[in-house]
């Protein structure tokens, strides 16, 4: 992208009540009009480059949304698609008998990007008019601080853990299972793409526990969130859901060293047993609500197991 900051004056402002932000072509006197651009680091350049490029805050909000999507959902997708081709890691599948083949995992992709065009993509077009009318910063810059961008984040995935646990039983109502949720369930040993293989009413309602607490936030914060966070948070939320429907659990999994996380461990255990463990980041919920019962009662076996298995080999070097 050729850069478009050298033809700007920002010394040169237009009134902004004569352009409509929402309109296209908008000129870059009113979507920067007193930005000190000497300021600016190398990706706030990069995101101000990107809106003058297309002109209209609209387009540029909507291609960047769905592009970051696909890009760092099927990119997180990829690591888990090699692992699930070598032997050596199934020491660390949870359903070691299952597995899946590429034709299997073609078929989640076709499905998934068909509902990331048919449902998600209208849903993204209309991010950045919702953005601005709960008053959340998109095209403007600077960016806003680490810490800033953090505690906002622990915030969202707080909100979207909360939200999803009852959303999800929900989605175990025998009316809604039968219907809707089924669809999500179709694998029972998941793999890291069928994260976002869904019934097109579940992505809609799961997706408002994603972005509804950055709206709730913005709300009640008077407009102190930027859409940057919303991405940082967006792109480690797509990070949790391939991870969790992974199938795999590693000896440096995160929740063998931050004991609330959830993980393919917590979740992997809901699509094997088809009830329980609700929750998407955290076991708050599962244990508070007593929903995480069989899963507890089965990995305390599997433990017993393994040390039973271990005290008999090292009986058999012994003799």
């Amino acid at each position: 992208m050729t850069s478009l900051l050298s033809r700007f004056n920002a010394s040169a402002w237009v009134p902004s009540q004569a352009y409509d932000l929402l309109s296209d072509n908008v000129p870059a006197d009113v979507l920067y009009k007193g930005t000190d651009f000497e300021s600016l680091n190398f990706m706030e350049r990069w995101w101000v480059n990107w809106y003058l490029y297309w002109g209209n805050p609209v387009v540029a909000t909507g291609v960047m949304s769905f592009l970051l999507h696909e890009f760092f959902y099927f990119g997180r997708c990829i690591p888990w698609m090699i692992v699930e081709q070598f032997d050596y890691f199934k020491q660390w599948k949870l359903q070691e008998a299952k597995s899946h083949s590429l034709a299997e995992q073609w078929k989640a992709t076709k499905y998934v990007l068909k509902t990331h065009i048919m449902v998600e993509l209208p849903l993204i077009w209309g991010f950045h008019p919702i953005c601005e009318y709960f008053g959340m910063a998109t095209h403007s810059v600077p960016f806003p601080s680490w810490q800033t961008i953090a505690y906002q984040v622990v915030i969202f995935f707080f909100f979207e853990d909360f939200f999803h646990y009852w959303a999800h039983r929900l989605m175990h109502h025998k009316a809604l299972y039968k219907h809707v949720h089924k669809i999500h369930h179709e694998y029972s040993a998941p793999f890291g793409l069928a994260a976002e293989y869904a019934h097109p009413v579940e992505i809609i309602v799961l997706s408002m526990g994603t972005i509804g607490g950055p709206f709730l936030w913005c709300t009640w914060s008077k407009g102190n969130l930027h859409i940057a966070t919303v991405y940082v948070w967006i792109i480690l939320r797509l990070f949790q859901a391939v991870d969790a429907h992974s199938g795999y659990d590693f000896p440096w999994s995160l929740h063998n060293w931050f004991p609330l996380w959830a993980g393919a461990d917590h979740h992997d255990y809901h699509h094997q047993a088809f009830l329980g463990c609700y929750s998407t980041s955290f076991r708050i919920w599962d244990h508070l609500f007593k929903t995480d019962t069989g899963y507890k009662a089965l990995r305390a076996k599997q433990r017993d197991e393994k040390a039973s298995k271990k005290v008999d080999s090292e009986s058999k070097k012994t003799k």
